[in-house]
């Protein structure tokens, strides 16, 4: 039965209608559920997003609605004097239109460990000044905020090396600087998939077979002849059908994936990278891989994770700056970002 003809599981009932999508502006605001929450976000650059398609702002709208004061940071703004996390703030307005949706006021410079919650939204690569700023976000978790994810679980789950914890979901995996077992992996399981650790978007990811006269090169290139760490994991036919995106809050996952089909000239499965987004209810293998995750993902602080599935098999756990929310709330009518709130405010009041 193909994923798109399964039925859907049990709970999507419960999860449809358990919340609504935000009310019309007639309606009023939510309330946050104690006095108005400080929230600061660390992202790239607002004005280069894609606003209809940008989870963070997503995130943003649901804050905005809520009454909260935002505060808008880049990694640049941050920094540690003696033990204090600071950063150069600015306040941030949001709203829902593709062409004018931010506003900035003054700059000024906070402790961040007073903000209620920091919400970490910068972008791979995972690179060392991405675990510098987590150490930063570390000192102001001290001090009192909440930080979506937990800075030590950014550090620790790797969005490549991390399905290695749950081996009875993945596919074979190699992660390795040898060119050698490389290529052995590849003599044995006839095609495979290598890409590096650190990126994101489907940049860097190849489609090998056997006898294929690039694969030496290509492996040079992922392992800087020999000197960096890469993966492999044995092809998964599936991904014709899908690479499909289902995020988690609070290790619950919502009912519904995002299958990016990729184009017929590529492999990937990345919006990005031309790939068409389908929306579909999740399956009963994806509810158990995500029952086998999720727990892992609540005790260790991700409040906010989106793993991705191809076929039967999880190949990553994303707990960086996960994306889908704004096109899963499109086809299915949904307010995922509420539902994080939810959890957030959970937290803060628990």
């Amino acid at each position: 039965m193909s994923p798109k003809s399964e039925p859907e599981p049990k709970f999507v009932e419960y999860f449809r209608y358990s919340y609504r999508p935000f009310p019309a502006e007639s309606e009023g605001k939510r309330t946050m559920s104690a006095s108005k929450r400080r929230i600061g976000v660390v992202m790239d650059p607002i004005e280069s997003i894609k606003p209809k398609k940008d989870s963070s702002l997503a995130m943003l709208l649901e804050a905005e609605r809520r009454g909260a004061e935002i505060h808008y940071m880049l990694q640049s703004d941050l920094k540690l004097l003696a033990d204090q996390a600071l950063g150069q703030s600015r306040r941030l307005r949001v709203r829902d239109h593709e062409e004018d949706w931010f506003e900035l006021g003054g700059e000024e410079e906070i402790h961040l460990g007073d903000l209620d919650v920091i919400l970490m939204r910068k972008d791979p690569p995972f690179d060392m000044e991405y675990v510098y700023t987590t150490y930063i976000l570390s000192r102001a978790e001290e001090a009192g905020a909440l930080i979506v994810n937990k800075p030590q679980a950014l550090r620790d789950m790797n969005e490549k090396a991390f399905t290695a914890w749950f081996p009875q979901c993945a596919p074979l995996t190699l992660i390795t600087r040898s060119m050698q077992e490389m290529k052995e992996f590849l003599t044995e399981h006839e095609k495979i998939v290598v890409k590096p650790l650190d990126g994101m978007g489907g940049k860097s990811i190849f489609v090998i077979a056997a006898g294929d006269k690039n694969a030496n090169v290509i492996f040079e290139t992922l392992t800087d002849n020999g000197s960096r760490f890469a993966m492999a994991q044995v092809f998964i036919p599936e991904i014709n059908k899908g690479d499909k995106r289902i995020l988690l809050i609070d290790g619950e996952p919502v009912p519904y994936s995002l299958a990016r089909i990729p184009s017929a000239d590529d492999n990937r499965g990345n919006l990005v990278m031309g790939a068409v987004g389908e929306g579909r209810a999740i399956s009963e293998r994806e509810a158990w891989i995500c029952s086998e995750v999720g727990p892992v993902l609540k005790e260790c602080g991700v409040i906010f994770c989106g793993i991705d599935v191809i076929g039967d098999y999880l190949t990553e756990i994303n707990v960086t700056s996960p994306t889908g929310i704004r096109e899963l709330d499109t086809i299915f009518n949904l307010n995922i970002a509420a539902k994080l709130f939810d959890a957030i405010e959970a937290r803060l009041d628990s």
